[in-house]
């Protein structure tokens, strides 16, 4: 597992996590819960720290672009898919058409469960 990190707790993950190391990401701050970023443009994953936004912040210093971003909180002690929740403040868009916290459209949510599959193992 090779993770790069950058502001401490945030960490844009370059191969596949255990569920393991997963929930050791999220004793560092939730205890059964990881905050996530998604770029799905990219097929890129960030993880950790306290605010999607600061996430979010990470990645486009990264060169994502904002569109591409969707927030998201990852639960290690789910099976996939239901250990992704599809919820943050940085998801609502009414220019792109979403409206809410949630990721309203479903070939979006499909893209973003595919980046989360290409990382985190069961």
């Amino acid at each position: 597992m090779v993770i790069c990190t950058h502001m401490a707790e945030i960490r844009l993950v370059t191969s596949v996590l255990s569920k393991v190391a997963l929930q050791e990401i999220a004793n560092e701050r939730f205890g059964d819960m990881v905050k996530g970023v998604v770029d799905i443009e990219q097929s890129i994953l960030a993880l950790g720290g306290e605010l999607h936004a600061d996430i979010e912040a990470f990645l486009l210093d990264q060169g994502s672009e904002q569109a591409n971003l969707w927030g998201i909180n990852v639960y290690p002690g789910q099976d996939f898919p239901d250990m992704v929740e599809f919820d943050s403040m940085i998801n609502i868009r009414p220019s792109q058409g979403n409206k809410s916290r949630g990721v309203e459209n479903v070939d979006t949510r499909k893209r973003i469960l595919e980046v989360v599959r290409k990382y985190i193992t069961q």
